[in-house]
């Protein structure tokens, strides 16, 4: 599974392209404290089951992205994500870029994840509409068939770039310099990255929430 590196760029990146295309969602209201902790790449029964302590101890609500290929190697801990309330999202059935793929094999990547998050997870696929690209690579053509297709196009605001593991504390930072209020934050659980979503998670988490910050799923941010 390939991921692509940009590093400082992803803000650039961010500003350029969210008034491009309003018909994703890029994050949520600027003028409230609400922000968005979404996770990319699981379940992973070691690095998904590790953060999961982690969000209980803070009590924090999170938004996961994931993998059908993955959700139906580990449907035990897709279930333990899920009966927690956390929000779940598409991320395609094995991380293939959206652009590469015909329509037919787009649909099919997509709806082949939600039936195995109706399995695992007893979740309806009306339940679960909300679409990350991998590697948020998309085109206008992409957008036009979601939309057709009945799902929500999410992006994201503020992203460390954890999958290349620049170590915790530098993936904590890069997140802090760049919050606000209405972010939408990326991090992986998955092969990349994973190692340190937990440690990450558990430095970042308590210093958003010294910083008045709350914590909301991207169904909320849809909302706000």
């Amino acid at each position: 599974m390939m991921k692509i590196q940009f590093a400082s760029a992803y803000p650039i990146i961010y500003r350029l392209l969210a008034p491009t295309f309003p018909g994703c969602l890029w994050g949520g209201n600027r003028n409230s404290c609400d922000i968005a902790l979404s996770f990319d790449d699981g379940p992973h029964p070691q690095y998904t089951a590790q953060l999961l302590q982690v969000l209980d101890k803070y009590q924090v609500t999170a938004s996961f992205f994931w993998l059908g290929l993955w959700v139906q190697r580990y449907p035990e801990i897709a279930r333990e994500v899920s009966d927690r309330q956390h929000w779940i999202g598409l991320h395609g059935y094995d991380h293939q870029n959206f652009p590469l793929l015909s329509s037919q094999e787009l649909q099919e990547s997509l709806l082949r994840t939600q039936e195995a998050i109706y399995h695992s997870c007893n979740l309806h696929p009306s339940q679960v509409r909300d679409v990350r690209p991998p590697n948020g690579l998309f085109t206008p053509q992409t957008l036009k068939l979601l939309n057709e297709w009945n799902y929500r196009p999410v992006m994201w605001s503020v992203v460390p770039e954890d999958w290349v593991r620049p170590g915790v504390e530098v993936a904590v930072n890069r997140v802090m310099q760049q919050v606000t209020g209405g972010s939408l934050i990326v991090l992986h659980d998955g092969m990349f990255g994973g190692q340190d979503v937990a440690a990450t998670a558990e430095i970042l988490i308590p210093r958003l929430l010294q910083q008045g910050y709350n914590f909301v799923s991207v169904d909320d941010l849809w909302r706000s």
